[in-house]
């Protein structure tokens, strides 16, 4: 079983399906054994209670502040568009990692 869950969220989980399997090689690299998946926005109460850090798409970070709100316990951040924008798995290891203190 992984050791921690990471959970993208854009619109509809499938622009952020390429950045999850850049993020899952850049883990490996780091030899850390997250589980990372990404979902539409409209499921996070299906997938945010259970997560250890949630990581939204640019395109969705106007639900940020609400999100943060609803689950003040949990890491939610958007990601940076920079980061997004060029895939970056790397990137978004290292920030879901800063949000976990991992």
């Amino acid at each position: 079983m992984a050791d921690k869950k990471i959970v993208l969220f854009c619109a509809g989980g499938m622009s952020t399906s390429l950045l999850v399997n850049k993020m899952n090689e850049a883990a490996k690299l780091a030899g850390k054994d997250y589980s990372i998946e990404a979902h539409g926005v409209a499921e996070e109460e299906k997938y945010v209670p259970e997560a250890d850090c949630v990581l939204l798409g640019p395109q969705i970070r106007y639900a940020l502040k609400k999100l943060q709100e609803k689950y003040p316990e949990k890491p939610i951040e958007s990601i940076d568009m920079r980061t997004y924008g060029t895939m970056d798995g790397k990137g978004a290891i290292a920030q879901a990692r800063k949000l976990m203190n991992d």
